[in-house]
């Protein structure tokens, strides 16, 4: 119970810092309960495609998200955005994520996609798989733009998984651990990799798989998915 009290205190502190405009508006609702069954609570899947994984030097190229209520995923929600970035995009990124420099070109300016990623998460958990690169790069934006600092309840995917592996007594490689992998134990569909949107859909249908095995029919806590 400290982690998500602690969580909401932090909300509480950094509201208090931030300016008018969209981060204080996020930061002004509170987060979903902790002990709120999870079918109750709404989340936000979202995936980002980067530059790179070092925060402090590499760039945001896309953003892919998707909502869950009750339950279920609304794919009428589904959006993906390509952000403009200073600079070419590094040849390695363009060959993994196929965001070309053209089409970064003609992607968005940061404030404007980060304003409506706030916007759609207010209220929500954050789901993501490996969820510290976004809430990194989220984190990081923010202080760009804002300049003031992000807090968000976090659902990570893979930390879930692993907890199960480790809770059966499963051996299990690192591999194993990937979102696709995961989703194949589950027999999801298979989605195109390094889509920002399309693993933001693999994750929420990995989520609603895992809740749905740990719940097993009785009524589960958001406290025990939370990261």
């Amino acid at each position: 119970m400290f982690g998500p009290l602690l969580l909401d205190w932090r909300r509480r502190i950094l509201l208090r810092k931030a300016p008018p405009g969209p981060l204080r508006d996020y930061l002004a609702t509170p987060f979903p309960g902790p002990g709120t069954e999870w079918r109750a609570v709404e989340y936000l899947a979202i995936d980002l495609e980067t530059t790179g994984l070092d925060q402090r030097k590499d760039a945001i190229l896309s953003v892919g998200h998707v909502t869950l209520r009750g339950g279920r995923i609304e794919l009428a929600s589904a959006d993906h955005r390509v952000v403009r970035i200073a600079g070419d995009v590094p040849a390695a990124s363009a060959v993994i994520h196929q965001i070309t420099d053209d089409e970064a070109a003609l992607g968005e300016e940061l404030p404007v996609v980060l304003a409506d990623v706030l916007r759609v998460l207010t209220g929500k958990v954050l789901i993501a798989h490996y969820a510290r690169v976004e809430t990194g790069f989220i984190g990081r934006a923010c202080r760009q733009v804002y300049g003031a600092g992000f807090a968000v309840p976090v659902v990570d995917t893979q930390a879930l998984a692993q907890r199960q592996f480790e809770r059966r007594q499963t051996a299990y490689k690192a591999s194993d651990l990937r979102l696709h992998a995961l989703g194949e134990r589950y027999n999801l569909p298979r989605y195109a990799a390094h889509n920002a949107l399309y693993d933001a859909l693999a994750a929420a249908e990995l989520f609603l798989a895992q809740a749905g095995n740990l719940s097993d029919g009785r009524n589960l806590p958001l406290r025990e998915l939370l990261a």
